[in-house]
């Protein structure tokens, strides 16, 4: 992808799907924030992760996890397109003969959930899990979302024909193909998406659900908000496995709203957990906990700036054009994208929208 096109597919993301509820040191080798095929990795007998390619419009798809026991099937997450959850369907039925009897949705994010419908009309007697807050927005803003999906069409060619971004800044030539590249992939994920409908959780929690599979111990778990009210992770006593969701996005996180002043203290929570295999919401498998440290430090860091800005009276302009220049946000950038232009880009946008999202949090407090 060429210079700054990043920034605009992320613009394209957080305004349909991600509204503002609170108005090592080096990239992995391999990964980045765009995923272009499918890919499955095996984390031990009866446990598999399968990451999708990003949809053909840019939109990106969610990590999904499968666990097998001896009775049932758990599934993390059903992902964006029905075409992806069939084809992973498909996939757990070559793995086992076990019905899929659990499907947990991590957030409410659609590229989490839209899936649901795809699990339930194969596996009728499936139970689908989620926070009390998640299944709550699930149920109320996830069908309009989806209903006005198509309108992005209509929101890209004035893109085009204006020549600027949704921000007023002129397109780079890049922006522009990427724009011309979403808008060329836009058909066929909404012709997609009137074979489904977003189907709401049945089953819902609000701290803590132990899950028994057979010979399989499955912890749920709420820990705290962050990148929404309803975070849910999913861990694996036996094999220290843990599944983040959104919680953790690899090799950049997503700040597109949530509750940046509690998120640092959510992933704390989170690297308490006694695990050596972390499953992100998006992105690779990770072996450590360090870039959940790197993601505490970006938080704290952005949340410090901002509270001194306020402090001091500052406005919320007025602290999106100082915080990004700071030093402390440029040796951010530099951990979490070295010298990769197109990872740097994906930096700026994320944290611009990390910083109105945590001024208004904050401010409110």
């Amino acid at each position: 992808m060429d210079r700054s096109t990043k920034s605009a597919v992320v613009r394209r993301w957080s305004s349909v799907a991600l509204p503002v509820l609170f108005l090592s040191s080096t990239l992995a080798p391999g990964d980045s924030s765009t995923t272009s095929q499918r890919s499955v990795t095996r984390l031990g007998e009866g446990i598999h992760v399968i990451r999708h390619p990003d949809a053909p419009d840019t939109f990106p798809q969610g990590n999904t996890t499968v666990i097998i026991g001896d009775r049932g099937v758990l599934v993390v997450d059903s992902c964006l397109l029905p075409s992806s959850a069939r084809e992973d369907i498909e996939q757990i039925k070559k793995w086992t003969d076990k019905p899929v009897t659990w499907l947990l949705n991590t957030h409410w994010h659609f590229d989490h959930t839209l899936g649901n419908h795809t699990y339930a009309d194969a596996f009728p007697a499936i139970q689908i899990v989620a926070h009390t807050a998640t299944r709550r927005t699930i149920a109320n803003y996830n069908p309009g979302a989806v209903a006005r999906y198509p309108g992005r069409a209509e929101r890209f060619r004035k893109t085009l024909e204006s020549g600027k971004d949704t921000d007023g800044s002129p397109l780079t030539a890049g922006e522009r193909k990427e724009y011309e590249r979403a808008l060329a992939g836009l058909a066929p994920v909404v012709e997609e998406f009137k074979t489904t409908t977003q189907l709401a959780p049945n089953v819902v929690f609000d701290d803590t659900l132990d899950i028994d599979l057979g010979n399989r111990q499955v912890q749920v778990r709420h820990l705290g908000p962050g990148n929404t009210a309803g975070d849910t992770i999913v861990y694996l006593p036996a094999e220290k496995i843990l599944v983040t969701g959104d919680l953790l996005v690899h090799p950049m996180p997503y700040f597109f709203g949530g509750f940046p002043a509690d998120f640092p203290l959510t992933l704390r929570a989170l690297a308490q957990i006694d695990a050596r295999t972390i499953v992100p919401g998006h992105g690779e498998v990770l072996s450590s906990k360090d870039y959940i440290f790197r993601v505490v430090g970006l938080l704290e860091t952005v949340n410090a700036l901002i509270e001194k800005e306020i402090n001091e009276g500052r406005t919320l302009e007025e602290v999106a054009q100082s915080v990004p220049g700071s030093a402390e946000v440029k040796a951010q950038r530099r951990k979490f994208a070295g010298g990769d232009v197109d990872e740097g880009d994906f930096f700026d946008t994320t944290v611009e929208a990390l910083i109105k999202a945590a001024y208004n949090q904050i401010k409110m407090r």
